[in-house]
């Protein structure tokens, strides 16, 4: 089963790296993965899509939780949430179906980034069935090229964040 994941870590290298390796110790694959800096340059956010057992989901975020630069880690796969993931379509194809492919964009909510004689290049952002579907039409169409973001999910309910109580260090003039 697919579980959605939503970390708060320190922007610090190394970081990433931990997350990543626990998940592989484990076996799990990694679905999606999406990092970037949150609204304090010294706190970043990543959402990682995972194929993990329901029975092992807890076991899971309380292992994330006690990584080293893991300030929050929350499963998001049941909570409400809204998913969205962006994708590039590359789309060459015959002159007559021009008209077609942009219709079916638009239906899409897609939105041409680049256009050439022979073909365009389309953004859509959605949830990630509905990229499926737009990518099969797309592909009915013509030759096409995909480029896909990841997963982005945030909780629909504003969950405070509960950072994890500071590790006790002693001053450098007690060690001396």
């Amino acid at each position: 089963m697919m579980q959605v994941i939503s970390l708060l870590l320190e922007n610090k290298p190394g970081a990433l790296m931990r997350v990543t390796g626990l998940l592989s110790q484990r076996g799990y694959n990694i679905e999606s993965l999406t990092v970037a800096r949150t609204l304090d340059p010294e706190v970043s956010r990543m959402t990682i899509a995972v194929d993990v057992e329901a029975a092992q989901r807890q076991q899971v975020i309380k292992q994330m939780n006690k990584l080293i630069n893991v300030l929050q880690a929350t499963d998001l796969t049941e909570l409400p949430s809204v998913m969205r993931e962006l994708v590039l379509v590359r789309i060459r194809m015959p002159q007559e179906s021009r008209q077609a492919v942009l219709k079916e964009a638009e239906i899409f909510g897609g939105r041409v980034v680049d256009s050439s004689t022979e073909g365009f290049v389309i953004e859509v952002t959605a949830d990630p069935e509905k990229l499926g579907e737009f990518i099969d039409v797309m592909g009915s169409y013509g030759e096409i090229e995909v480029a896909r973001s990841g997963a982005l999910v945030i909780a629909l309910e504003a969950k405070k964040l509960k950072l994890q109580p500071p590790v006790p260090t002693k001053k450098l003039e007690e060690v001396y």
